[in-house]
């Protein structure tokens, strides 16, 4: 009995600690995640088109300018499953960026307009110009952001996680970021050139400035100009960047589960032809 008691009370104490964890990690702050609804949430989700259009937008004319997008292709945009661009709309896009190229006969490097081929340039030449840029600070690829940044919500809920096929913790993460900027309570001082942030995971300040403000990209198909909408709109489109084929992976996995149950029957069925006249 006694050793059954002490194996109860050392899986209590993991738990704990597992609940905590991200807490300590971030020195005693546990960041605030919303939860939203996604279109593609689910096992039958699917992106919004518009959605990833405009978000693209926000991305475009927002975090560009800081924040590369190198595993990303100008023709993904144009793919089943994408953006929902035509390829002329993406060759255009890609027309818009300027990339390097080379050698050429004279062995000298040279700049040309991206096509369709290429991927989405690094808005620094290298980390440290990155860096210089920013204060010291690092400005992350958007590539897999949205899968990188997903909050660690610890032990149990990642269990309730599995069983409710909740996946949208990233982005619902990015939301609550980019709209998590307030002002500092009064015992709190913020360090020269960062920001207060109640969603960051890292701690309570950041070094990037808010990014977004209402009416800051403008929608020409009547979609509400607020933060919190720019804010889901580019978490989408970051959302497909990170995993473009998700619908075609849902599709598959339906069909699996499908293929299983058939198969589980036929199993079922056989097994009791052949063993119907054997004495159990």
């Amino acid at each position: 009995m006694s050793t059954m008691i002490k194996m109860v009370r050392a899986l209590t104490a993991a738990a704990a600690i597992a609940v905590a964890a991200p807490a300590l990690a971030a020195g005693g702050h546990k960041p605030e995640v919303d939860r939203y609804q996604w279109s593609f949430a689910g096992p039958f989700g699917t992106f919004d088109r518009a959605q990833l259009q405009r978000g693209f937008k926000v991305y475009k004319e927002v975090c560009a300018s800081c924040h590369g997008l190198r595993l990303v292709a100008f023709r993904n945009l144009a793919e089943e499953g994408g953006p929902g661009f035509t390829e002329e709309q993406a060759k255009v896009i890609a027309s818009e960026y300027t990339v390097i190229d080379g050698p050429d006969d004279a062995g000298d490097m040279f700049e040309r307009p991206a096509v369709l081929a290429d991927r989405f340039p690094s808005p620094f030449p290298n980390e440290k110009a990155a860096r210089a840029s920013n204060n010291g600070a690092y400005p992350p690829d958007f590539s897999l952001i949205a899968k990188a940044r997903a909050a660690h919500r610890g032990f149990p809920w990642f269990v309730f996680d599995a069983f409710t096929q909740y996946a949208e913790l990233g982005p619902d993460y990015l939301v609550s970021l980019l709209t998590g900027y307030v002002e500092a309570p009064e015992h709190i001082e913020v360090p020269d050139g960062q920001y207060y942030n109640d969603a960051f995971l890292a701690g309570q300040f950041i070094s990037m400035a808010p990014p977004l403000s209402d009416e800051l990209v403008e929608y020409t198909d009547g979609t509400a100009m607020t933060t919190e909408q720019y804010a889901k709109d580019v978490s989408a489109f970051l959302m497909w960047a990170a995993e473009p084929h998700l619908e075609a992976r849902k599709q598959m996995g339906f069909r699996v589960m499908i293929f299983l149950i058939i198969f589980a029957g036929l199993l079922y069925f056989t097994k009791q032809a052949v063993w119907r006249d054997v004495k159990h």
